[in-house]
């Protein structure tokens, strides 16, 4: 770890006792920082995304569930969604359970 602050420093050494300290505690928040925006940050706000779009459902939307399973919304609850997958075949899941509309998911991939 002494070698990465000599890497960091330019070879110069500290200055006196409780130098390394200080350099130890810049490169933690460094870290630390690091992380947030390229970590935490952008899945807070890809599950912002998801709650939007979950939140803006409504009947006639064509979606995809976790499971995989492709159909047209017939009905909104507050926590349930229900999908139509096939004529006279209607099932009910979760919101949470409610990814994206199949067509920006092709989109996606391209």
């Amino acid at each position: 770890m002494t070698f990465l602050f000599q890497i960091l420093n330019g070879g110069a050494t500290p200055a006196g006792p409780g130098g390394a300290g200080m350099q130890s505690l810049i490169f933690l928040l460094l870290i630390i920082v690091v992380f947030y925006f390229f970590m935490i940050r952008p899945q807070m706000k890809k599950q912002k995304d998801a709650t939007n779009f979950r939140n803006a459902l409504k009947k006639g939307d064509k979606v995809a569930t976790t499971g995989g399973i492709y159909g047209k919304i017939t009905d909104v609850k507050d926590r349930t969604v229900t999908v139509e997958i096939a004529d006279n075949v209607i099932v009910k899941v979760d919101k949470t359970a409610v990814m994206a509309e199949p067509t920006e998911q092709t989109a996606a991939k391209r």
